[in-house]
């Protein structure tokens, strides 16, 4: 049986030309640090990618300090600051705050004090976008990094986490970035690398790959690629709620990622969905892979207002720039035959 992925917000497959770029840094010996021939070709590849990523990131002049993820820039600057934030926001990241911002039915935050809160710019299960109020403290950047543009320096946001492995880079990497001039207190302190805020050898092969995925996501979004992907989602979304009148999309009265679909079909339960697809040849998931395994309703959409048995039921299914008209076609099939099955044992 031939396997289609449909997981891309979970983290996506590795880029060719990401590969390509991290083979090559792994020819280089040198530790960037050490002041040799060898050493200067290692901050060379560094710098370079730093800089293409700023570039990439729309965030020339910030300061962009390679971590091991958004998990651990998160964790760099929210922790002990009294921050607030929405229960939609990821877990990383709430784990952290004062989860007491309001959301709305279409999964829109109310921030009334910008300077103390952090607002995701688009969320993983659903694709809902926000827009960031100007002053905002940090945002998570993660989702939205390569599928839809901006610019951190027109955010108005003083600090950005983003991860590489969302956009087709190496997991294992990410990045905080800083607008100039912001303190903040080392979580890993040692050797001093990273300006002071991340002590430890950089990941120079993670860190080239990183920046040739975030180059090459540059240049999809010049191109078009996601005004394709959006066509297609839109496409499964009409089937999805042909088929089944009673199916809401979470978020669909709100701006969204071109690539997401979250899906809620009261009683019938996500987790059996997503077993249900895999067995037909399809990866999708329950709601946020940092999650998955773990028994319990979305806390996104009980967040917008759905009942503990429509969040429970949830799929999320999220496409990329390598998903086909076939295989969304083929997906749609699949889950019609499965909701029809499940519609004639519960009437």
């Amino acid at each position: 049986m031939s396997r289609h992925y449909l997981d891309w917000n979970a983290t996506t497959p590795l880029r060719p030309e990401v590969k390509a770029a991290m083979v090559e840094a792994m020819e280089i010996a040198g530790n960037p640090s050490s002041v040799h021939s060898e050493g200067r070709a290692a901050k060379m590849l560094l710098e370079r990618s730093r800089e293409a990523l700023a570039t990439a990131l729309g965030a020339e002049g910030a300061d962009v300090i390679f971590t091991s993820g958004t998990t651990e820039a998160a964790a760099m600057v929210l922790p002990g600051r009294g921050i607030h934030c929405a229960p939609a926001e990821h877990s990383a990241i709430k784990v952290w705050c004062e989860q007491d911002l309001a959301v709305d039915q279409d999964g829109i935050i109310s921030v009334p004090d910008p300077g103390r809160a952090t607002l995701q710019l688009a969320n993983n299960e659903t694709g809902v976008m926000q827009d960031l109020p100007q002053g905002l403290g940090s945002s998570d950047l993660t989702q939205a990094f390569g599928k839809v543009p901006f610019a951190f320096n027109w955010l108005g946001v003083t600090a950005g986490f983003v991860s590489a492995h969302k956009l087709g880079g190496p997991k294992g990497i990410g990045a905080l970035i800083l607008k100039k001039g912001t303190e903040i207190e080392a979580l890993i302190r040692g050797g001093g690398q990273e300006q002071g805020r991340r002590a430890g050898t950089e990941n120079l092969i993670g860190i080239a790959g990183f920046a040739a995925a975030a180059t090459a996501a540059q240049r999809e979004l010049e191109d078009g690629t996601w005004e394709r992907v959006a066509e297609l989602r839109d496409g499964l979304e009409a089937r999805i709620l042909a088929a089944s009148p009673g199916a809401m999309i979470a978020g669909k009265g709100a701006r969204r990622l071109p690539n997401t679909t979250c899906v809620l079909t009261s009683g019938w339960k996500g987790e059996t969905q997503v077993m249900q697809m895999d067995l037909a040849g399809f990866a999708i998931s329950a709601g946020s892979a940092c999650s998955s395994g773990k028994v319990r309703a979305s806390g996104v959409l009980q967040a917008m207002g759905y009942s503990d048995s429509d969040a429970a039921s949830a799929i999320r299914v999220s496409l990329g720039p390598a998903t086909t008209a076939d295989e969304v076609n083929r997906f749609a099939n699949a889950w019609e035959s499965a909701y029809s099955r499940w519609r004639d044992r519960h009437g």
